[in-house]
């Protein structure tokens, strides 16, 4: 008698939450990444962290840095080995656009990765325009999300 295999629930976009924190972000734009077949397999895993990452444009390209990859290794008597991989890889943008967000970067806005998406055939990166908040901002997010949190909490315990 066959034997059901459970089934893993895999995430349909990685998150990078400490993004919005971080910057006052602006207009969003999706592009293509280049993998290799381990790194494909680890971002379709859900084995990715974008915390702390960011793009720059070199050689008229973009890239993602700093991004961190999980990477299976073969070895020999290694069940679930990984490996963390944090080199640079080739994000795909058509020129027009690469253009305009060279322009404003030169200007003074950062460029960060908001979301990986693995949902289709093609994987792709959803990065934003961002300026940079200060401390206080920071504070007064945090402020503000606290007050939204205890009114739900007030609303929730009338009804």
């Amino acid at each position: 008698m066959a034997t059901k295999k459970k089934s893993v629930k895999k995430p349909q976009a990685i998150v990078n939450r400490r993004a919005s924190f971080d910057y006052a972000l602006d207009e969003d734009l999706v592009v293509g990444i280049a993998l290799t077949g381990p790194e494909t397999r680890a971002a379709r895993d859900g084995h990715i962290q974008l915390k702390g990452s960011f793009v720059t444009v070199r050689d008229d390209e973009l890239w993602l840095n700093n991004a961190s990859f999980s990477l299976k290794i073969n070895e020999k008597n290694k069940v679930g080995a990984r490996t963390i991989d944090t080199s640079p890889r080739k994000l795909l943008a058509k020129r027009k656009q690469i253009d305009d967000l060279y322009a404003r970067k030169q200007a003074g806005m950062s460029i960060v990765p908001l979301k990986l998406l693995t949902r289709g055939r093609f994987i792709k990166v959803v990065i934003a325009l961002g300026k940079g908040k200060k401390n206080y901002d920071k504070r007064e997010t945090m402020k503000r999300r606290d007050q939204e949190r205890e009114a739900g909490r007030a609303i929730k315990s009338l009804s």
